[in-house]
């Protein structure tokens, strides 16, 4: 009888070692859990398909028919892609608590808007004595051409002092353009057209526009002293 035992106990051992080594196999060959875009190990963008880093200049049109997922309204009219909305915020906030008195005066286009504001451009300097070849290509280094603009992404803001409402150059001396200049970055936001870029981003010098890339390629970009174009070649 213990000799049976003794098998029965054996048996039973060798069972149960082959379901063990069954279940760690399995569970073994299993995919890891996706990490989410917000996980420390995966903080900020690091290619060119990241919503962030979306290239919209001259010689980069949009897709055709794009839209941002969702927008969050803001004041006087104006919208930004929602998950732009929180830095924006906070830097807007902390904008005003520094002594600040920024207004955002642009933002979200839609295409019929784009459009409207190329063709008025245009119309003023055909009214000037340019022809329309000349009047379309200088309106497309001020004004950019429907479909190549960044306001139509969401994630484009155009920012002045209140009290010096004109998107002029002098814009950059104001309080509000000395802060964000020396500040943006840090709430994911650049500086889009800086005045010595003009050559690689085919827009004039504009110290009123900020782009949302992320606060990690903010901080690339600011620190470098580059512009998106060249950021999006360095990480290629």
């Amino acid at each position: 009888w213990s000799a049976i035992a003794v098998t029965a106990l054996l048996t039973a051992a060798f069972l149960c070692f082959l379901l063990a080594g069954f279940i760690w196999l399995t569970s073994s060959s299993l995919p890891a859990a996706p990490q989410t875009p917000e996980s420390p190990s995966n903080p900020a963008p690091t290619d060119t398909l990241d919503w962030r880093l979306t290239l919209v200049n001259p010689t980069t049109p949009m897709e055709a028919g794009y839209e941002p997922p969702q927008l969050t309204q803001l004041q006087n009219g104006q919208a930004v892609d929602s998950r732009c909305y929180a830095d924006l915020q906070q830097m807007m906030d902390d904008c005003r608590a520094a002594g600040c008195e920024p207004l955002i005066c642009s933002s979200y286009r839609t295409q019929e808007k784009q459009e409207s504001l190329f063709e008025q451009k245009v119309d003023s300097l055909l009214a000037e004595g340019y022809s329309q070849t000349q009047a379309e290509e200088i309106a497309g280094e001020n004004v950019a051409v429907p479909g190549t603009s960044e306001h139509q992404l969401g994630l484009a803001v155009d920012i002045v002092d209140v009290n010096q409402q004109v998107l002029e150059e002098e814009q950059e001396d104001t309080p509000t353009q000395q802060w964000l200049l020396a500040n943006s970055w840090k709430y994911g936001f650049i500086l889009r057209y800086p005045e010595n870029k003009s050559s690689i981003t085919g827009i004039t010098y504009e110290p009123w526009h900020y782009r949302y890339v992320g606060r990690q390629a903010a901080q690339e970009i600011y620190s470098q002293g580059i512009c998106l174009e060249e950021y999006l070649e360095s990480i290629k």
